[in-house]
């Protein structure tokens, strides 16, 4: 089994689709309520359902996985030119990842990371030897 679409709310789903086609996201499914786009990976998709408003409570949070942490970096400057705002630069966690957060036109918190071994093979990995 493997993970392939993620669909968020979208309370304003005209303004969220542009936000991730300049994100370099690809539609590729067009109704007027529902968006499906292609990852920049070619691989997973992701999809916008228009909301009226957002749930109340915890939501989840999106990550975006990248090769290397120039890799990452690279790209936050390149999303940054083009006018988008993150939370902070990229940054080193205690925990082994190197993130940037950006929340997209609904409030979605995504995660734009690189993890490297640390992903799948932490040291405290359940039964990591």
């Amino acid at each position: 089994m493997r993970l392939n679409q993620i669909t968020l709310p979208a309370t304003n789903i005209a303004i969220s689709l542009q936000w991730y086609l300049d994100m370099d996201f690809e539609l590729i499914v067009d109704s007027p309520d529902y968006k499906r786009l292609l990852a920049p990976d070619g691989y997973n998709t992701l999809s916008l359902s228009e909301v009226a408003k957002l749930g109340v409570g915890p939501a989840p949070r999106i990550y975006f996985e990248f090769e290397s942490a120039a890799t990452l970096d690279e790209h936050v400057r390149c999303l940054q030119s083009k006018g988008f705002l993150f939370a902070g630069a990229p940054q080193d966690q205690s925990f082994g990842w190197r993130e940037a957060w950006i929340s997209d036109p609904s409030g979605n918190q995504i995660c734009l990371y690189h993890a490297g071994e640390m992903r799948l093979n932490p040291p405290w990995r359940v039964g990591y030897s």
